[in-house]
């Protein structure tokens, strides 16, 4: 045989000893890949089923480093769940506390959608519409147990609007809305309350203060009818200090009496409204009159009452009585609160569209933080001077503004001066 073929044989017998070793190498290092492999799919799928305390437990050196990654990625995992646990374990605590809460309240929650549907209501809703279980309520129209004064408004019209409910039918509920925001369909939450111990407390109040103002009335008015007996002389001459003793008491009679009617009027107020009987007068004529029939309160105060009509020639339409009403009680309200000399002012003016009636005094006035409260049912500021006063006069007389159509507004710097300004429309 040739040399050369005999080179070239032992060439190919080494190089398949070398082909051998190399696929025994590769061999055995694909099977431990393959079983490193089958350790991570095993970890993968314990932690796709929820068993985060999965690891991978080898020492080769090759995978050490995607070992811990793997590893610490499990520690991550673990963590992050125990802390949502935790944030699921709390938000279950807060929802039951928000929803005992809600369920002791008073009123009655209802959550529907635009088409009236309920989607949700508290245990209140379910005792007032007669539903023993909330699940049958669900999805039904509120318009099956209410009714509403106007059937075809919408929710958001609802606020502080009285309803009657089918189921109980003995008593006053009130409904409001408020639409939910920040979410993708329309939702309201109606919050119904029911008022029938509200209302019947105040009818006892309302007939209370009626029949007690009327009841006043009568011995009021017949002391003053027997003060005029006298003062007319009809029983004898009296001496000069009996006649100013009488007029004294005359005078406090006569406010008594003014202020029994304002109670009297504020009930009426409550109760029905004002009904106003308009007709045309001289509004320059009709000012002067009061302020001449209420000098002589002041003759021994050290001021007088100072008028001063209009130039234009003003003919109104409203009430007299009412009017004369508000015109008295301003300038009584600023007669018993001028405690400087100097005069009163009343005038009669005209700005665009409405005509004005001031009451101007110089004493002590109004503090600012009390002007917004002066015209609230109740409110005195003759309380802070230890003077007699209800507060309704000054609410009473913006009733009575107001249905005609202006107001009573106020301006008062304290101890400068103060304004109410009666605006009625021309």
């Amino acid at each position: 045989m040739p040399l050369y073929l005999y080179i070239i044989n032992i060439g190919v017998i080494l190089v398949f000893i070398c082909l051998f070793f190399i696929t025994r190498k590769t061999s055995e290092r694909w099977s431990k890949i393959n079983d490193y492999l089958g350790k991570v799919t095993t970890t993968v799928d314990s932690i796709r089923y929820g068993n985060l305390n999965k690891k991978i437990n080898t020492e080769h050196p090759t995978y050490k480093n995607v070992t811990a990654s793997i590893n610490r990625m499990v520690e991550t995992l673990n963590d992050r769940e125990k802390m949502i646990a935790e944030y699921q374990s709390e938000l279950m605590n807060q929802n039951r506390l928000l929803e005992s809460v809600i369920n002791s309240l008073s009123d009655g929650i209802l959550i529907i959608n635009n088409k009236y549907e309920i989607l949700r209501a508290t245990p209140k809703i379910l005792k007032w519409f007669g539903v023993k279980n909330g699940k049958d309520i669900i999805g039904k129209n509120i318009l099956d147990y209410i009714q509403l004064p106007d059937e075809t408004a919408n929710a958001e019209e609802l606020n502080n609007t009285e309803v009657f409910i089918k189921h109980t039918p003995t008593n006053n509920f009130i409904i409001s809305a408020q639409p939910l925001v920040h979410i993708e369909k329309k939702r309201y939450v109606l919050i119904i309350k029911d008022v029938t111990v509200e209302k019947e407390i105040e009818t006892l109040k309302s007939d209370f203060v009626a029949t007690l103002t009327h009841d006043l009335k009568v011995p009021i008015i017949a002391a003053a009818n027997m003060i005029d007996l006298f003062l007319d002389k009809k029983f004898g001459e009296i001496s000069d200090k009996q006649e100013f003793a009488l007029r004294s008491m005359k005078s406090s009679n006569d406010e008594l009496l003014e202020l029994v009617q304002i109670l009297l009027e504020t009930y009426k107020i409550s109760d029905k409204g004002i009904e106003l009987f308009k007709e045309k007068f001289n509004l320059n004529e009709f000012v002067g009159a009061i302020v001449e029939e209420m000098q002589p309160l002041t003759n021994n105060l050290g001021f007088k009452i100072k008028f001063y009509p209009s130039k234009q020639n003003i003919i109104i339409n409203a009430d007299r009585l009412q009017l004369q009403r508000v015109v008295k009680n301003l300038l009584s309200n600023a007669i018993n609160h001028s405690d400087t000399k100097k005069d009163i002012e009343v005038k009669v003016d005209t700005i665009p569209d409405y005509v004005t009636i001031s009451v101007i005094d110089f004493g002590q006035g109004i503090p600012k933080d009390e002007i917004k409260m002066v015209f609230n049912k109740y409110y005195s500021a003759s309380k802070n001077l230890r003077k007699v006063g209800t507060g309704l006069g000054l609410y009473l007389s913006q009733q009575i503004a107001l249905a005609h159509g202006g107001e009573i507004t106020l301006n008062s710097e304290e101890n400068v001066r103060t304004e109410f300004c009666v605006k009625l429309p021309v």
